[in-house]
């Protein structure tokens, strides 16, 4: 089961992507299937035309069964218009559909452990050709788990800390270095100004055989 994370599937969303850009071409992706609570959740739901060339009447319905429940109608797209009906997610979706209708998604806000079940995508489309009408149906099923936190929370907030802890080290060590590098130069300047000032005290006559000391480097 490809994750958000995982490379499959960006590979699969990349390849949507560019489907939809260099051709007319329809590529039926699946959905994610777990989300966690407090999130917002894409329920994915593409049913591709095979002749996009010919008008055609789209109508979807979104079902939800609870893990412990009966089936029951949650949104509808009837006459070009979304409607959403009265239900436990009244408020909370949006529809998230293309203008050609072949991506028929919808997007579930806050998402709720009690979300968890499985969402049914109903699309019934009527293909008007000249002499004659002909109808299809397609059907997408979606399993949705909700979790409370990520499965790689914990993991990941270790890794946060550890980070912060490095980089205060680092920090802290640079600190110590610029202080000891800025006192070992002020105190080689200290003991050249000395030195020079020492010189200065000498008599003229004296200077030619008393050389200025100089620090070892």
């Amino acid at each position: 089961m490809a994750t958000w994370r995982s490379p499959v599937y960006w590979g699969l969303l990349l390849l949507l992507m560019w489907v939809g850009v260099c051709s007319s071409v329809c590529v039926e992706v699946p959905s994610e299937t777990e989300a966690v609570q407090g999130n917002n959740m894409t329920l994915l739901c593409i049913s591709c035309m095979q002749r996009e060339e010919v008008y055609a009447i789209t109508n979807v319905e979104w079902y939800y069964q609870p893990l412990d429940g009966n089936r029951s109608l949650i949104f509808e797209y009837t006459e070009g218009k979304p409607r959403e009906v009265t239900s436990p997610f009244k408020g909370r979706l949006q529809w998230n559909g293309s203008k050609d209708m072949q991506d028929v998604s919808l997007v579930l806000h806050n998402v709720t452990v009690a979300d968890s079940g499985q969402f049914f995508c109903n699309v019934n489309r009527t293909l008007h050709f000249e002499a004659h009408q002909h109808s299809t149906a397609s059907h997408v099923k979606i399993e949705l788990t909700v979790k409370r936190i990520k499965g790689h929370d914990f993991t990941s907030k270790l890794s946060e800390i550890m980070m912060y802890i490095l980089l205060a080290f680092l920090t802290l060590w640079l600190l110590v270095e610029i202080v000891y590098c800025y006192r070992k130069i002020s105190k080689a300047e200290e003991v050249t100004q000395e030195s020079v000032t020492d010189y200065l005290a000498i008599p003229s006559e004296n200077k030619e055989s008393c050389p200025v000391p100089v620090e070892d480097q």
